[in-house]
């Protein structure tokens, strides 16, 4: 089970999605994902591009930026992830707010909770998945079904969003992890440990 607090749930993601990093085998920072013309770096790419703007948008938190993605997505994962976690570390950020016209006010720990760590989470499939991984892949059952029970009911928000593809039909039986990552638009099935071909859409 993950920890409960914002800071030691990032740590234990963040961690997890560093050691995929490392994993990556020579030449195939460009294999594809199951994410819709993204390569394995763009994975990174994204969580390192989107994020430092997000905060920005609704605190005065500034990230330093790591190394480019396309020359050392090891380091620019890093980099980035430890500004993060010095963030969450620090005792100040328990009285900070995070506010914005699309989440309200928040805590600043929360926000980076809810709207980063998830992704994170969700996204280690997605690398896992791309660079034959996913043997080595443990991904938090408990948070998992937290994440998919909480999406649930904002469904129809989310397709709209078009961050999301359609949700794919699986056994209601199915692993916990397949079942969000079929939900947020990933064929599980398309993906079994060692593959290397993409199908499903941004999340």
């Amino acid at each position: 089970m993950l920890p409960e607090s914002a800071a030691e749930r990032h740590r234990v993601v963040a961690e997890g999605f560093a050691v995929l990093t490392r994993g990556v085998p020579a030449g195939e920072w460009d294999a594809p994902t199951p994410v819709a013309d993204w390569a394995a770096r763009d994975v990174v790419r994204h969580l390192t591009t989107w994020f430092p703007g997000f905060l920005a948008g609704g605190s005065d938190v500034v990230l330093l930026s790591g190394p480019s993605v396309d020359d050392d997505p090891v380091g620019a994962w890093r980099i980035h992830a430890d500004g993060v976690q010095a963030v969450l570390d620090d005792p100040a950020t328990s009285e900070r707010m995070f506010s914005n016209p699309h989440t309200g006010d928040l805590p600043l720990a929360d926000a980076i909770d809810r709207f980063y760590t998830a992704d994170v989470f969700m996204h280690s499939w997605d690398l896992a998945a791309g660079t034959g991984q996913l043997d080595a892949l443990s991904l938090d059952d408990d948070f998992a079904e937290q994440l998919l029970e909480g999406m649930k009911p904002i469904e129809e928000f989310m397709r709209s969003s078009g961050q999301y593809g359609p949700r794919v039909d699986i056994p209601e039986a199915s692993p916990v992890v397949e079942r969000l990552i079929a939900f947020i638009g990933r064929d599980p099935g398309a993906w079994a440990p060692g593959d290397g071909a993409a199908s499903a859409d941004r999340g």
